[in-house]
């Protein structure tokens, strides 16, 4: 089943803890994406390993969307807080978007844009 191989992948590559339940259902939902993008006539299957790790990704872009920042260290003493997480969270998101993205471009319907003949 294609959904365990991203999710076997998504959690080498994210190094998330096999509980981790909300890699799953992330990766349920980066598998119904792709799929519904795929070209006319083009499997998963045929896209590869480019499939796994574009769902892979978009799982684990998923994650880092969800991830909270904690604080990690407190001093009062000329007030210093350092924050544990995820201050990168946003731009690994978008990254993790763009690679599926871009790995996947071959196999993927165009993103509405259309040459538009005008009178003239």
């Amino acid at each position: 089943m294609i959904e365990e191989e991203i999710f076997a992948l998504a959690k080498k590559l994210g190094q998330v803890p096999e509980e981790d339940e909300r890699l799953r259902v992330l990766c349920r939902g980066a598998e119904a994406e792709l799929r519904g993008r795929l070209r006319d006539g083009v499997s998963p299957r045929d896209c590869g390993d480019a499939f796994l790790l574009a769902g892979a990704w978009l799982a684990l872009a998923g994650l880092a969307a969800g991830q909270e920042s904690r604080v990690e260290r407190f001093t009062a003493g000329d007030v210093s807080v350092q924050m544990e997480g995820c201050a990168g969270a946003p731009a690994r998101q978008a990254a993790l978007q763009r690679q599926a993205r871009r790995i996947m471009a071959p196999y993927l319907q165009d993103e509405g844009f259309a040459f538009r003949r005008t009178p003239g």
